[in-house]
C-alpha cells in the first residue's frame, strides 16, 4: 500500500523526519518555502545534560543527556568535539557547585546508558562527564604552553585560563563533556542524504498556501518553485515558528508562545590556540544574564548574552490568541526574518555582546564584528518560556506537528511520529529507525564541501562550516 506522506518545512525537524520515513520506503514531498534547508534559528551546542540552564529541572536535563548522545549517533559529522567550561560570575547570586547534585544524577545516567548499550560512550569515559578545578590549578594551567589538538580537559582550560581575569568569575569552573552541532553541517548531511533518496521529492521554493482536508487525508495547495494541489495521506507540519499557520488552515487552536533571538558572529584575529565552549552563568532575561562563548575555525566566535539588548529582544517574545494559534511577531522582526539586519542594529548589538564577553576575556576587546548575526524564532509550546524539552503532538488523526525546542529532540520527535503513522496504516516498523545507509556512507570531504556551500549560501563566511575538532 502507497502512503503518500507531506512534510512541511525544511528545518531541523522537517528533514529529519523525512530522512526517518525515507529510510522506511515511505513515499514522502518535503515543502520548504526557502531556497535552503535548516535556515531557522541557530542551535550550536549539544545539550549532553542541559547545564546551560540552571531554571531547568534535573528530569529535564536527564532527557536532554539522552537525546543528545541519540542525536550524535545520527548526524556525527555535526559534533565539535570540546568541552563546555561552565563559569559563575562573581555578581551571579548563585554558586558554581550547585550544579554538583544534578551533575552527579547526570553522570550516573550516563553510566547506566553506557551499561545498556556500549554505542551510547559518546562523551568520553563515565567518570571523566565533569571535572571540577579551582582557582590554584587554573593559575597553574595559565602558566603552560598552549596545546595545538588538546587531549585532556587540562589542555582544554589552558586558552581559557590564560585570558581569563580571575577576578570576574568564582570558583570552582566546572567542565562537563557537552559538545558543540554545527548546524551548517546538519544541512549538509541532511541535505545530501535526502537529495540520493529516491522516494522523497525535495521542493524547495515551495510554500503551501492552503489545505483541505478530504476523506483521504489532505489536498494541499502550494506555490511558488512548483504550482499544483496534490492529495496525501498523513501530514506532518515541522514550520518552527509558523506551526500556528498550518494549524490555523485546519481549525486547530493551540496556546503557544514564539521568541525571537540572535547569536552573533565576530572574528578574534588575535585568538590563538584550541578553545573549549564558555558559558558564564547568569538570570536569564536581566542585564546580567548567561553568557555563551562559541569558538568555530580561523578566529570566528560566536556569542550569546541572554540579556534583553543583545540575544534578547523587547517585546521578541509573544503568545497565540484566542483568536489564532500562530503568535504573530511584530513587523520589526519579520522584517529581519525576510530582508535581513539594518548595519546599525547589526553592529550596535554585535559591538554589546563582544563588550559583554570582554568582561571576563578582557583580550577579546580587539575582536571584531565577523558577519550578521545568527538568527530567528522559536517556537515554545505552552506558556512556560523556559521550557527546554518537547517533542511533537498529534491535534487530528493522521497529523503530527513538531513541537522540538531544542534540536537534540528529532530523534524521539521522529520515533513518536512513525508509531502514530504505523497505526493508522498498519506498516511494520523495523527494530532501528536510525540506521540511515544515505548518512552512514557520507564522507567528511563531501560534508566539509557542502557545509562551506551552505554557509556561504546564508551569507556567511565559509569557517563557519568547518569543524574544528572531529567527532
Amino acid at each position: 500500500m502507497a502512503i503518500n506522506i507531506a512534510i512541511i518545512g525544511g528545518g531541523v525537524a522537517g528533514v529529519t523526519t523525512a530522512l526517518t520515513l525515507g529510510n522506511l520506503g515511505l513515499d514522502v514531498t518535503l515543502f520548504e518555502k526557502k531556497n535552503a534547508l535548516i535556515s531557522g534559528p541557530p542551535f550550536c551546542h549539544l545539550h549532553a545534560g542541559g547545564n546551560l540552564y540552571r531554571e531547568i529541572s534535573t528530569q529535564a536535563c536527564v532527557t536532554l543527556l539522552k537525546q543528545s548522545i541519540d542525536f550524535a549517533k545520527l548526524y556525527p559529522f555535526s559534533i565539535d568535539k570540546r568541552p563546555t567550561i561552565f563559569a559563575t560570575p562573581t555578581y551571579d547570586p548563585q554558586e558554581p557547585l550547585d550544579l554538583l547534585p544534578r551533575l552527579e544524577v547526570l553522570r550516573d545516567e550516563y553510566k547506566k546508558l553506557v551499561e545498556i548499550d556500549g554505542s551510547n560512550k559518546l562523551l568520553g569515559e563515565v567518570e571523566e562527564y565533569f571535572e571540577i578545578f579551582s582557582k590554584e590549578q587554573l593559575l597553574e594551567l595559565s602558566k603552560r604552553e598552549i596545546v595545538k589538538n588538546p587531549k585532556s580537559n587540562d589542555e582544554w582550560l589552558i586558552t581559557f585560563a590564560k585570558n581569563l581575569d580571575f577576578s570576574t568569575i568564582k570558583f570552582p569552573v566546572i567542565v562537563v563533556q557537552e559538545y558543540g552541532i554545527n548546524l551548517f553541517r546538519v544541512a549538509a548531511n541532511s541535505g545530501l542524504a535526502l537529495e540520493s533518496m529516491e522516494n522523497v521529492e525535495l521542493l524547495r521554493e515551495c510554500e503551501v498556501v492552503d489545505i483541505k482536508e478530504s476523506k483521504e487525508g489532505f489536498k494541499l495547495k502550494f506555490s511558488g518553485a512548483k504550482s499544483a494541489e496534490k492529495e496525501f495521506d498523513y501530514l506532518i507540519n515541522a514550520t518552527g515558528f509558523q506551526t500556528g499557520i498550518i494549524d490555523d488552515m485546519l481549525g486547530v487552536k493551540e496556546q503557544r508562545m514564539v521568541e525571537f533571538k540572535a547569536a552573533y558572529t565576530t572574528k578574534w584575529e588575535e585568538r590563538s590556540g584550541a578553545w573549549a565552549e564558555v558559558v558564564f552563568h547568569g538570570i536569564r532575561g536581566t542585564n546580567k544574564g548567561m553568557g555563551q562563548w562559541t569558538p568555530y575555525c580561523n578566529g570566528y566566535v560566536q556569542l550569546h548574552a541572554m540579556t534583553p539588548d543583545i540575544t534578547l529582544f523587547k517585546d521578541g517574545l509573544v503568545k497565540s490568541t484566542k483568536d489564532s494559534s500562530y503568535p504573530k511577531l511584530n513587523k520589526h522582526f519579520l522584517d529581519i526574518i525576510q530582508n535581513g539586519w539594518s548595519q546599525e542594529e547589526l553592529n550596535r548589538r554585535s559591538q554589546r555582546a563582544i563588550n559583554y564577553l570582554s568582561h571576563f576575556f578582557p583580550s577579546y576587546k580587539s575582536a571584531k564584528i565577523g558577519t550578521k548575526p545568527l538568527f530567528g524564532a522559536q517556537q515554545i509550546p505552552g506558556d512556560d518560556p523556559t521550557l527546554r524539552v518537547a517533542e511533537v503532538a498529534f491535534p487530528k488523526e493522521k497529523y503530527a506537528r513538531c513541537e522540538i525546542v531544542k534540536v537534540s529532540s528529532v530523534n524521539d520527535m521522529s520515533k513518536a511520529i512513525v508509531e502514530d503513522i504505523a497505526k493508522y496504516f498498519k506498516i511494520d516498523i523495523k527494530e532501528d529507525i536510525f540506521t540511515i545507509k544515505e548518512l552512514e556512507k557520507l564522507e567528511d570531504k563531501d560534508i566539509d564541501k557542502r557545509a562551506c556551500e551552505v554557509a556561504k549560501k546564508l551569507g556567511y563566511p565559509k569557517d563557519l562550516g568547518l569543524r574544528c575538532n572531529k567527532f
